[in-house]
């Protein structure tokens, strides 16, 4: 079940987006690195708006959507906890998120794909604009978006 993250949610998504990262086989010195970007502040929450994907009592996974202006959103932050990575959980907070912009009147939603999730977000609509090198020499990282032209 899909519900709305909270502040107080802040910090279980932090060690979420953590564990997810790592996952994917980045050293724990890359992960270090990245702790700062990936933490999550419940102030976070004062101009960010997020859903969490509920299994019983535990969050199995997330996401994180800013709204940059009148027209566009950045989906910050998308992340599954490993154990449940493979379950259609990523599916259906993707899903969710667009619907979200579509109902609320977003024309573009943007996301700074980790270069693992670059298919993920092709299968669901995206369009890689252009690769923005990351802090890791020869890694880049895919400037994604979709658009939703019923809302221009």
């Amino acid at each position: 079940m899909i519900v709305p993250a909270t502040p107080s949610d802040a910090k279980v998504l932090t060690e979420i987006a953590l564990e997810s990262k790592a996952y994917w086989g980045y050293t724990k010195e890359q992960i270090e690195s990245w702790t700062e970007d990936l933490t999550i502040l419940p102030e976070t929450f004062d101009s960010w708006r997020g859903s969490k994907f509920m299994i019983d009592e535990e969050i199995a996974g997330f996401y994180l959507l800013n709204r940059v202006n009148v027209r566009t959103c950045n989906l910050e932050f998308l992340f599954v906890k490993p154990k449940f990575i493979g379950k259609k959980i990523g599916k259906q907070l993707i899903e969710h998120v667009i619907v979200s912009c579509r109902t609320n009147s977003c024309e573009v939603l943007n996301v700074l794909s980790d270069p693992n999730a670059e298919s993920f977000y092709a299968k669901h609509g995206f369009k890689t604009m252009c690769q923005t090198e990351s802090s890791i020499p020869g890694r880049f990282l895919p400037e994604m978006e979709i658009a939703f032209p019923e809302n221009r």
